[in-house]
């Protein structure tokens, strides 16, 4: 069965320039995509012979080769070989798919677009803050290290603010071929560094830049309930594009420093409370501090021991964009008195003296379980 002719396929005249057949291309290679067409597995072979066509008609080195002499040309007699770089069989379709796809993303991923290409670059930038800061959220004033646009020249680079003209070496694509026999060698133009402009005259303040290096103040609004990691993004506020291109972003990263009194749990807070031995074993109340600058008294029930939680609704963070905030834990820290007077170690003795096992159900269950271990080990050895 004869293969069909390369023009046929893709709709096109012989005549047909290389932006025509390009265009060809796109609309039937995005019409018989296999991802489109599942139910349809004989568009896959359509799929195959488009890309197989355009592989040779957009390379103009193929396609005087097969309007001379057609499919001959790319028979495994007649320089396949020489026109895939020795690797004969089929079509590059990696190389040929590959436009396509730059037409349909190469602005997002920067290929294509100029402006992509001359985009500024991010900045980033550590900030500690307090955790009265992350609690009610504050305007803060930050210095970002880096480059400005150039003001003498408008960030074109150009003395004046003239625009940069194309590239006479690339014509304004930022690439350049070469030939090597049948090999085809694509290169980042030398002359643009790929930016597919030139600057003729230099501005003298930046020296063609477009930017200066210049430390930059700027105003961050800290949201009340941010937490240590997360990450502030000002958009526009980074590098300043190459050429007048637009500028990158800033990202401040936020880092909370510790607290004398408080430690963050998510939303919640927790305060260790030392509290008194004579107020932990006969109950009483104590003085607490509240993150929000207040202060409450809470009481502390008798008997409580060390690691008790006492819990006080809505005093803890405020949750990032969200109504809700969390609680306050005071952690209770029973404190053993010290430096004990003399009279006061007598007393001790008395109450010692006059206790039962039952007042330290803790201690006595401690020991009942060190003497089963003991035994255990005994019997064993």
């Amino acid at each position: 069965m004869s293969k069909r002719d390369y023009y046929e396929t893709l709709g096109v005249s012989r005549t047909a320039s290389d932006e025509d057949i390009k265009k060809a291309y796109r609309r039937q290679a995005k019409e018989l995509h296999p991802d489109r067409n599942k139910d349809k597995p004989e568009t896959a072979e359509q799929f195959k012979a488009v890309n197989e066509a355009y592989d040779v008609l957009r390379d103009s080195q193929k396609r005087a080769a097969y309007d001379q002499f057609g499919h001959a040309a790319f028979s495994d007699m007649g320089g396949a070989a020489g026109f895939r770089g020795g690797r004969g069989g089929g079509p590059d379709i990696g190389a040929a798919f590959s436009d396509l796809f730059d037409d349909l993303f190469g602005d997002f991923v920067g290929r294509r677009s100029g402006a992509a290409r001359g985009r500024g670059s991010d900045l980033r930038l550590n900030l500690t803050i307090d955790l009265e800061t992350a609690f009610s959220g504050k305007n803060v004033t930050v210095t970002a290290p880096g480059a400005v646009s150039c003001e003498a020249c408008s960030g074109t680079g150009s003395a004046g603010g003239a625009r940069p003209v194309a590239c006479p070496t690339c014509s304004g694509s930022g690439k350049v071929r070469t030939q090597q026999g049948f090999f085809e060698i694509e290169r980042t133009c030398p002359t643009c560094r790929g930016r597919g402009s030139i600057i003729k005259n230099p501005c003298s303040v930046c020296g063609g830049a477009g930017q200066v290096r210049k430390n930059r103040t700027q105003s961050v609004q800290i949201p009340a309930g941010i937490e240590d990691g997360q990450r502030i993004r000002l958009t526009g506020e980074g590098e300043p594009g190459v050429q007048g291109g637009p500028a990158g972003d800033l990202y401040i990263f936020i880092e909370i420093a510790p607290h004398e009194l408080f430690k963050r749990d998510g939303a919640d807070l927790v305060c260790e409370v030392p509290v008194p031995f004579a107020t932990a074993a006969l109950g009483g109340s104590v003085e607490v501090p509240t993150l929000d600058g207040g202060r409450t008294r809470v009481a502390i029930p008798a008997g409580s021991q060390s690691g008790k939680q006492l819990r006080l609704r809505g005093k803890g963070m405020p949750v990032l964009r969200s109504t809700r905030v969390g609680d306050l834990y005071l952690e209770v820290v029973v404190e053993t008195p010290q430096n004990l007077s003399s009279q006061q170690q007598r007393l001790l003795e008395q109450f010692v003296e006059a206790g039962s096992e039952s007042q330290s159900p803790a201690a006595q269950d401690f020991k009942s379980k060190a003497e089963q271990f003991w035994s255990k080990a005994s019997q064993e050895s």
